[in-house]
């Protein structure tokens, strides 16, 4: 089982981070017969993270999220989640460029190339690509794409989606407009 440690938090009213560290390689446990299991009240959430924490690389920060953030579901205990904080390091750190036919993508340098020409992008359009890039052929609903692109806090619908991909597709060119591809009354998807 891996190791964690308490990190204190910087103000009295947070609860501690956990952090991974240096952990130990463990046996396989023998599979346990599958038994429906009562959902976990969030105080007792807290002595299951050691199982968690085993999967985790060394350094690693678990964050516990914040409940506004969570959904809720009528007459159900409230939900636990959890962000999981990397440290950056040399693999992380300098990304290599992601190409996906011909559309570049050079995160680290936030350059999206079309056969070697360089687009012209705002911020949201080159986070929009990239992500669409970066997940070829999956399709990603409206909804999904305002959560991942735009973030929790943007007001609006799933028209500003269809702006933006309008703009790709334009900037893309005639001959690379198609990659973006509308799957209707769904959302969009990426091939290369």
């Amino acid at each position: 089982m891996a190791h964690i440690r308490a990190v204190a938090p910087s103000h009295p009213l947070l609860r501690p981070r956990l952090r991974a560290v240096a952990p130990a390689p463990a046996p396989a446990p023998a599979p346990a017969p599958a038994q429906p299991q009562a959902p976990i009240p969030p105080d007792a959430a807290w002595g299951r993270l050691a199982e968690v924490a085993e999967f985790l690389p060394p350094g690693a920060t678990l964050l516990p999220a914040p409940q506004h953030t969570l959904p809720a579901l009528p007459g159900r205990p409230p939900m636990v989640g959890y962000l999981v904080m990397l440290p950056a390091g040399p693999e992380t750190a300098a990304a290599p460029p992601a190409e996906a036919g011909a559309v570049a993508i050079d995160g680290a340098r936030r350059i999206a190339r079309v056969d070697g020409r360089a687009l012209d992008l705002t911020y949201l359009e080159f986070e929009l690509l990239a992500h669409l890039v970066a997940h070829p052929h999956r399709v990603h609903t409206r909804d999904q794409l305002v959560r991942t692109v735009w973030g929790y806090g943007h007001v609006g619908d799933g028209r500003t989606v269809d702006v933006h991909v309008a703009r790709l597709r334009r900037k893309l060119g005639a001959e690379h407009r198609h990659t973006i591809q509308t799957v209707r009354r769904v959302g969009y998807k990426y091939l290369p």
